[in-house]
């Protein structure tokens, strides 16, 4: 399978979520991922409950489709195994606090006086420049400072922050942008670079709507539970038996709503509903009008009508519905794979269809240090040399005695 980034080597010195998810998606489109771990316990998340025969399945899922080597960096033979790594790549991620891999000696500058065509991604709460450089941060933290987690949850509660760790992955998913970005770069001009991101940032980038808003209007977002800011009905409403989401954001689409789901045409002619405006800034009277018919019936019986007549609508699944749904499952985001320790399990699949190869799943998580002594061996360290740093402890392999598939 010829996969768009086959052939190119990554060396990957990130932890827990948003370096990692971006590492996994270079590897799922065919990159040589090295993952560089602590000699002592390796990635942060690998600690991360639930644990399946001492693994971490979060963990699991997160970083397929990668090889682990374990070093001591603070011994010189661990840390001259890294710069070798580096050396190599074509590719560094790390999402250190600011100022870490400079003294750890895998910066940019130390690692493009060797490598001058490395690309180098850096991830880290607030940027490496700016007041707030030197500030450490986590997802939560630049949910807050981004203002998201005010404009989060319902209209007059606490800040709220959003369901999953969406700075976390949205930082992610920007490096990965931008390392695609300076690949064709690289390709057209020769040059290798260097590009950073942060939580806040990239988050930030996700508020394109309430950005232009403020700067527009001066309006400032604030909670609004599940409704659209310039569309109405657009949320989710009560039924009989949960909620249903309605996206009957347009003219047309409202008037099919009312004549032909909620079976109310004289709405219509309501001088509060008249228009798109007028419907949002009537929006609490909506809710309340279109919940007064929506609880009458179950939530099956509202998609039905929405389906049939062309508006966008669905059930409010919770997860557990979501992992069981007829459609993702035949969308195979869902997927099997067998872990050398987990043992059978299950990972996300690729969210990605294409017409080529772009992207697979080929090897599970690696357990801790798994694939140690092969990327040894590849950088030239005889079986004997090799031995020697595991018994100095510069290096580590948590089942040396194990064997050890897709080394």
């Amino acid at each position: 399978m010829k996969l768009p980034l086959s052939g190119l080597r990554v060396l990957d010195l990130t932890n827990v979520l948003a370096g990692p998810y971006c590492a996994m998606v270079l590897g799922d489109m065919g990159a040589d991922v090295i993952k560089l771990e602590n000699a002592d316990k390796g990635d942060t998340s690998r600690q991360f409950e639930p644990q399946v025969n001492g693994e971490s399945y979060c963990f699991a899922v997160l970083n397929r489709n990668k090889k682990s080597i374990a070093l001591n960096l603070k011994d010189p033979a661990g840390l001259k195994i890294a710069q070798q790594l580096a050396a190599k790549a074509d590719i560094v991620l790390e999402n250190f606090r600011p100022g870490v891999v400079k003294r750890m000696g895998l910066d940019y500058e130390r690692i493009r006086t060797d490598n001058p065509g490395v690309i180098y991604a850096s991830m880290s709460g607030f940027g490496q420049t700016g007041p707030y450089g030197q500030k450490g941060g986590f997802d939560i933290i630049a949910q807050g400072m981004s203002g998201i987690m005010m404009m989060t949850g319902e209209p007059g509660g606490r800040p709220a922050k959003v369901g999953i760790a969406m700075n976390d992955i949205a930082s992610g998913v920007t490096a990965l942008s931008g390392i695609l970005g300076a690949l064709i770069g690289k390709l057209r001009f020769g040059e290798g670079q260097y590009l950073e991101t942060s939580l806040l940032e990239a988050g930030l980038a996700w508020t394109p709507w309430e950005f232009g808003a403020f700067f527009g209007s001066g309006e400032i977002p604030t909670a609004t539970g599940t409704r659209h800011r310039r569309s109405a009905p657009y949320q989710a409403y009560r039924t009989q038996d949960g909620y249903v989401t309605v996206g009957a954001g347009t003219q047309k689409m409202w008037v099919a709503f009312c004549e032909k789901v909620i079976a109310q045409p004289d709405w219509l002619q309501r001088p509060e509903y008249l228009t798109q405006a007028l419907r949002v800034k009537n929006v609490d009277a909506l809710e309340r009008d279109i919940e007064s018919v929506t609880t009458q019936h179950t939530t099956a019986h509202w998609v039905e009508l929405l389906d049939a007549v062309g508006i966008p609508g669905g059930p409010v699944f919770g997860y557990e519905q979501t992992m069981k749904d007829p459609h993702v499952l035949a969308r195979k985001m869902v997927h099997d794979i067998d872990h050398p320790i987990i043992g059978s399990m299950k990972t996300l699949g690729l969210p990605i269809k294409s017409s080529g190869a772009l992207g697979s799943i080929r090897m599970p998580a690696p357990w801790l240090g798994q694939h140690t002594a092969s990327v040894l061996a590849q950088l030239g360290y005889s079986a004997q040399d090799t031995e020697a740093l595991f018994q100095q402890g510069a290096v580590f392999d948590q089942y040396r005695d194990k064997a050890r598939p897709n080394a």
